[in-house]
């Protein structure tokens, strides 16, 4: 490190004049440090650009599905049956009658105070004929409904207080039930292991005294047209008939005497609120990309014009235009205009929701099928220039952070030459004031002779 000696012998303020010195000498690494910084700048928005245009793909491919406009909206008369239809269901109207909810099979022991069966084991039969052996780690009712409901035996035990008996010991009964409803998932429960129940001695824990089936498993049903030559009844193991329409889901809670109405119906509201979305999002990043790419002009003295970050942007510009074909280039002979989707001279893209609302009454498999194709046309213009490998955008971020990293690296020289040329000055300057310092001492010396020599004189 330089030792510093400012201005010593010269009285001149070396540090100031070596540091207006490295300003002059720094202006190139500023220069090149102003254009690494716009081109971060413009990176961080391509990015952001980039991330919009890769979800906006994603709700594309979505909208392109022959559903994405035939929302549905399904009700009831009988809040004991509640209805779901997926998008693109079939519009009905049907009734229904409940017979019977779906039940889990249940049965309850007799009471006892613990079990001293020899060897302590029990065997679970399921609907499929399969016996599981249970084996408890003790005869006390706690382990027995610990070990039956751990066994993966499809059943749930629980171990309920039952009095005491004639000693006044604890008396408890078992209560177990299948852990899902259905007919197919009835069980049986026998004292011993599966060869005594092979062998038909085994001892049936629900035909014991005191025991009983508390409900037998059975499956929901449902009729449909009831009444009639075609009536037809639907069962399900559980409460929920899945598809009992095409693309309708029912679930009930209750029986019911009375046919209760079932009705899918269009949702137009639905179907306009989800083409509002996609088109808003599609105009919410034509109008990003418009921002961006406007200039603020200078407006009075002093002020200057102020480029947009994607000013001059030919990758950009090119996705603006193919997007904003997409969206009103005609499809088959049909302008995507008269769904209510239009773009302005200036390229604002709006949505006109009563034009889309009307149109999809009248036709609504024709604006379907637009609406499809321009989110078809939205997807693969997205995608082109998304793609994180080969995408046009993606291409051209890559390319700034080549550029970005070459900054980096040149500005990391930069930095190096203006340290040792800082050095430099440090050691010139520092040479000069010592030399300087040398030449004051000389001549002071020398006045001190002269001086001498003048006074020898005068004697």
């Amino acid at each position: 490190m330089a030792i510093s000696i400012d201005g010593l012998a010269s009285n001149l303020d070396t540090k100031a004049i070596i540091d207006a010195l490295m300003n002059v000498e720094r202006l190139p690494r500023t220069i090149l440090s102003a254009k690494s910084d716009d081109r971060k700048t413009v990176i961080a928005q391509l990015q952001a650009l980039n991330s919009s245009l890769q979800s906006l793909a994603t709700k594309a491919k979505d909208a392109t599905g022959p559903t994405a406009l035939l929302q549905r909206t399904a009700t009831s008369t009988d809040d004991g049956v509640s209805v779901t239809a997926s998008d693109g269901a079939p519009v009905l109207r049907a009734d229904i009658v409940v017979d019977r909810i779906a039940t889990a099979h249940s049965v309850v022991t007799g009471a006892f105070t613990t079990a001293t069966d020899d060897p302590l084991v029990f065997t679970v039969l399921g609907a499929d004929g399969k016996p599981i052996e249970v084996r408890p780690s003790s005869g006390s009712p706690a382990d027995i409904a610990n070990a039956l409901g751990a066994a993966g035996t499809g059943i749930t035990a629980a171990a309920v207080a039952a009095g005491t008996d004639a000693d006044g010991r604890a008396l408890w009964r078992l209560q177990i039930t299948a852990s899902e409803t259905g007919a197919e998932n009835a069980f049986q429960v026998f004292r011993g292991d599966a060869a005594s129940v092979a062998a038909g001695t085994a001892s049936d824990l629900a035909t014991e005294p005191g025991a009983a089936v508390v409900t037998v498993g059975a499956d929901a049903q449902v009729r449909l047209w009831a009444g009639t030559a075609a009536e037809q009844a639907v069962t399900s193991a559980s409460n929920t008939f899945t598809s009992l329409f095409a693309g309708v889901d029912v679930a009930v809670t209750r029986a019911s005497t009375a046919p209760v109405s079932v009705t899918v119906a269009a949702d137009t509201a639905g179907s306009t609120a989800a083409a509002k979305t996609f088109v808003t999002q599609i105009a919410a990043l034509l109008a990003g990309i418009a921002r961006g790419s406007t200039a603020t002009t200078a407006t009075a003295p002093g002020e200057q014009t102020t480029l947009g970050v994607f000013t001059g942007d030919s990758t950009v510009r090119a996705l603006h235009q193919a997007l904003t074909g997409a969206v009103q280039l005609p499809l088959n002979g049909v302008a995507p205009s008269t769904t209510g989707l239009s773009v302005d001279r200036l390229g604002v893209l709006t949505f006109d929701e009563e034009a889309f609302t009307k149109a999809l009454a009248d036709d609504p498999a024709g604006v379907q099928q637009v609406f499809a194709g321009v989110a078809a046309r939205v997807q693969d213009v997205a995608e082109r220039y998304s793609d994180k490998y080969d995408g046009l955008l993606t291409t051209r971020i890559t390319g700034q952070e080549s550029e970005v990293k070459m900054l980096g690296e040149q500005l990391s020289r930069w930095d190096v030459r203006l340290e040792q040329r800082r050095a430099t000055l440090e050691r010139t300057y520092a040479s000069m004031e010592t030399m300087l310092s040398r030449l004051q001492s000389q001549s002071s010396y020398l006045e001190s002779q002269l001086s001498a020599l003048s006074g020898s004189a005068a004697k």
